[in-house]
């Protein structure tokens, strides 16, 4: 039955009309023609962030970059203190380390400006939790910096907690809680303080898999106040100087070929080789000139050697002519020409055939 019949048969009685029905494509096409129109009476929405993919090598870079920094800034206020009473500068380490953290922090994070090591690998920090994203969307790395409240938190969670928890950790080493004969308080405490470590390195082991995993908040502080390191300016390339790793390379294989080699080496046999090439011979002033050069003894039948007139035993100063025709003075360094007994008369080298 085609489709004719099929209306005609399906048509009421009685000389009604009949209106076809809409077809698919009229509310499409209504759709369309209206939703410009509720989209204007709406209050305008938010920008979606565009997805980015911060290197984590670069995150990891910054970090370990912040930590040499520090360190050398201590090794210079160490050097102050070098002439003053040995060992009064290690019972304030903690107070220098957090004075040293809080002037990185009091001129870079606090007035918005990237920590040394972020400067250097090009991030800066930026407020997740910002609900706005002012300015148009390019690159996804646009946003808000850290608002003052974060700033402020940063600052006690980086420099007053390793603090205080350094200071708790002296006292409470000092003091023994953890011995058994401690009381009941100090050693609760104590063993409160280990559950307290434990469960933080946990937390930062889970944070340390989740960073390797998505890329975001490289520590627990990051992640708790939702500070997010992204790139300060999307042209920047990482730069990486290879001269000093060309130069560590080089001293490195240097290294590792006279530890080789060394062992390997007579100290006598060097000394008597790079003797004929120094100059200095006042320092074998002060040696006995009565003893034998080669035995360190008294000569029994005293020679000496021509032209050099240095007194030897026979038997040492006639088995090295032998075994060399150029054979030279371990004590002033020139070729012994022959050799004669002490007051007597000359004999000439025996030379090999």
């Amino acid at each position: 039955m085609d489709r004719q019949n099929l209306a005609s048969s399906s048509a009421p009685r009685g000389g009604a009309t009949v209106h076809p029905p809409p077809q698919h494509d009229a509310w499409i096409n209504t759709y369309r023609n209206l939703h410009p129109q509720w989209q204007s009476l709406l209050p305008p929405q938010q920008q979606s962030a565009i997805p980015i993919s911060i290197s984590r090598v670069n995150q990891v870079d910054a970090g370990r970059l912040d930590i040499e920094m520090s360190a050398m800034l201590k090794e210079q206020l160490v050097k102050v203190f070098s002439l003053m009473k040995p060992g009064m500068l290690f019972q304030y380490e903690p107070e220098l380390d957090a004075f040293l953290e809080f002037l990185i922090w009091r001129f870079s994070i606090w007035v918005d400006k990237p920590t040394p090591g972020n400067a250097l690998m090009n991030l800066r920090y930026r407020d997740e939790r910002a609900s706005e994203i002012r300015g148009k969307v390019r690159t996804g790395l646009e946003g808000p910096g850290l608002t003052v409240a974060q700033k402020i938190w940063y600052c006690v969670a980086t420099v007053g907690g390793q603090y205080i928890w350094a200071r708790l950790q002296s006292f409470s080493a000092f003091r023994r809680w953890g011995d058994s004969e401690q009381r009941s308080l100090a050693r609760g405490v104590w063993l409160l303080m280990q559950r307290m470590e434990g469960i933080y390195k946990a937390a930062s082991f889970s944070n340390l898999l989740l960073f390797l995993y998505t890329g975001r908040f490289r520590n627990l502080i990051e992640r708790a106040l939702r500070a997010r390191l992204v790139y300060g300016s999307p042209n920047m390339n990482r730069a990486v100087s290879f001269e000093y790793m060309n130069r560590q390379l080089v001293w490195n294989e240097f290294s590792e070929l006279l530890l080789l080699l060394l062992p390997l080496l007579n100290s006598a046999s060097v000394k008597s080789f790079l003797r004929p090439f120094s100059k200095d011979k006042s320092s074998d002033s002060s040696v006995d000139e009565t003893l034998c050069p080669i035995c360190q003894g008294t000569p029994s039948i005293p020679f000496v050697a021509i032209p050099c007139q240095h007194r030897y035993c026979y038997y040492c100063l006639q088995t090295r002519c032998s075994a060399s025709s150029s054979f030279r003075c371990p004590r002033c360094g020139e070729p012994v020409a022959a050799m004669q007994r002490h007051g007597g008369l000359v004999s000439n080298i025996p030379q090999k055939q």
